[in-house]
């Protein structure tokens, strides 16, 4: 059930996943669909490139984001890693950071309760990609500053916070 982008207009709602699909398609992005409720694209970030995915759960109304930037942190540097998530996270208001326990992935997670009829709005598919987008660009290099760096979490938030204020 693909609905191509030119059937959803600038002003109508749609399922979540293909409201997604059409604004990807519409970015050129890579995009895939894992099944009629997942979608996976590839976004383009600041400091790489961001594998996104989406999941719909319809019987409870929520839509998963998850944006992955290309982050293993090893055994060594788990702990810095987990002290600077909760660093990062003191500092979002929506969705946070967290470090997977299969392979040891930062991802940035957001979870979208939609209305009960399960629609998502051009607009708001557009805030929440850009939101996950900007997030894991604004502390990447928080990550790259404790893995390449050896910067300890408080060092990396202040030098990664002070270089993206330098860059306005």
């Amino acid at each position: 059930m693909r609905i191509v982008r030119d059937t959803i207009g600038h002003d109508d709602d749609a399922a979540p996943v293909e409201m997604l699909a059409s604004l990807f398609e519409a970015r050129d992005w890579p995009v895939a669909h894992a099944s009629e409720d997942e979608i996976s694209a590839e976004l383009k970030g600041a400091w790489t490139t961001y594998q996104f995915q989406a999941i719909w759960r319809r019987e409870d109304h929520v839509l998963q984001l998850l944006c992955l930037p290309e982050l293993r942190i090893p055994e060594e540097k788990r702990a810095y890693v987990y002290e600077a998530l909760a660093l990062i996270n003191e500092q979002l208001w929506v969705g946070h950071f967290d470090l997977w326990s299969n392979g040891s992935v930062v991802l940035y997670r957001h979870g979208l309760m939609l209305g009960q009829d399960g629609l998502l709005g051009p607009g708001q598919a557009q805030m929440v990609v850009e939101a996950a987008i900007e997030e894991c660009d604004r502390f990447y290099p928080v990550f790259q500053f404790i893995l390449w760096g050896d910067k300890t979490p408080q060092e990396a938030l202040v030098a990664a916070l002070v270089d993206a204020h330098g860059e306005a």
